[in-house]
């Protein structure tokens, strides 16, 4: 079952895994699959069918699909939305060999679409143990990683800042779609607060502004012009995987803002850099975060609860540097990319 390093043949007869991404737009699920899909394809041969392809895996049309009709051994079909879950069930039913497997990340009851699908699972896996509890059948618990390699700290971080070209010495950081969702408003409202006597900080904001949500962001804008702080608290939009990881490391403090998540991916991978995190009680927030000592958790839609745990460490930024070092820590002890592929793999091979 393990071949070589390298990306795999992608012949019908060799596959053992297919990962599909059967979304467009870039999003969190994307994300975490596009970090952990190429160490599967060391332990598995593996495809990749579908939009935002990582490296290390090799890449599988629907024409590499179609070959896999009536083959004989069981294949992989590993879901992370109801599309997918929906494709999987459709292609099983005529003909293609496939055990199906689904991620769940959700902290909420699902729709009966959800759970009809989920019914047809081989294999489920919840990335919480909350998240679990919304299941209506036994989940395996394997919660995100990172790879602690990509999402390290950087050699100088205050070098690192400074290539950004942005006022003062130190950023701030809120990650993900601006929304009210991810809590976008109460982190502006915070640093509309703060900033102003902290005047060697900078905050930003990195993520997409959707059509539906502009008017919510020019709402944000004018909170911004309003307080005199424009130049002071970016939103920097949507960028480039790359250029995410790179304001990642500019990062002193990172901001988790959300009202309601999954898992949180950017929780671990503010971590990962050795960023200070204040984290709102959302997510896996709870699971993560040693209250304190590798984080501060905060009530979820309160700026002044936000501001006030944000306030000391950007009084003290060395006591920020201190907690952004144990955070980073807990993550290479409990949130490594490693380990979550071998905790897949182990599910995997509970099928095939």
């Amino acid at each position: 079952m393990e071949p070589d390093v390298g990306i795999p043949d992608i012949s019908a007869e060799n596959l053992q895994l297919i990962v599909p991404n059967l979304h467009r737009r870039y999003s969190g699920v994307t994300a975490t699959n596009r970090m952990v899909a190429p160490k599967l394809a060391r332990l598995f041969n593996a495809g990749w069918l579908g939009s935002n392809a990582p490296d290390g895996i090799a890449r599988m049309s629907f024409a590499d699909l179609l070959k896999c009709w009536r083959r004989r051994t069981p294949l992989i079909w590993h879901a992370r939305r109801n599309n997918e879950m929906i494709v999987g069930v459709l292609l099983r039913t005529l003909g293609w060999p496939l055990k199906l497997v689904f991620t769940s990340a959700a902290q909420r009851h699902h729709t009966w679409i959800t759970r009809w699908l989920i019914r047809r699972m081989d294999a489920i896996i919840a990335t919480s143990e909350i998240s679990a509890s919304f299941l209506k059948r036994p989940a395996t618990v394997i919660m995100h990683g990172v790879d602690t390699d990509i999402y390290a700290p950087p050699a100088d971080r205050a070098a690192a800042f400074a290539a950004a070209s942005l006022p003062g010495r130190y950023a701030i950081g809120c990650f993900g779609r601006v929304r009210a969702q991810k809590g976008s408003d109460v982190f502006v409202d915070a640093m509309c607060r703060l900033l102003p006597r902290y005047p060697d900080f900078t905050a930003v904001l990195v993520g997409a502004i959707t059509p539906e949500q502009a008017g919510f962001a020019n709402d944000l804008k004018q909170r911004i012009a309003a307080a005199g702080l424009q130049s002071r608290i970016v939103i920097a939009g949507e960028l480039e995987i790359e250029e995410v990881q790179r304001w990642y490391q500019r990062l002193t403090i990172y901001a988790f803002t959300s009202r309601n998540e999954g898992f949180g991916l950017t929780l671990i991978e503010a971590m990962s850099v050795g960023a200070a995190l204040v984290a709102s009680r959302a997510g896996a927030a709870e699971l993560v975060v040693e209250d304190g000592v590798t984080g501060i958790l905060t009530p979820t839609g309160d700026a002044e609860a936000l501001a006030a745990v944000l306030e000391p460490l950007m009084r003290d930024p060395n006591s920020a540097a201190a907690m952004g070092a144990r955070a980073r820590a807990r993550v290479l002890e409990k949130f490594s990319l490693d380990a979550e592929a071998t905790a897949i793999a182990g599910v995997y091979r509970t099928l095939v």
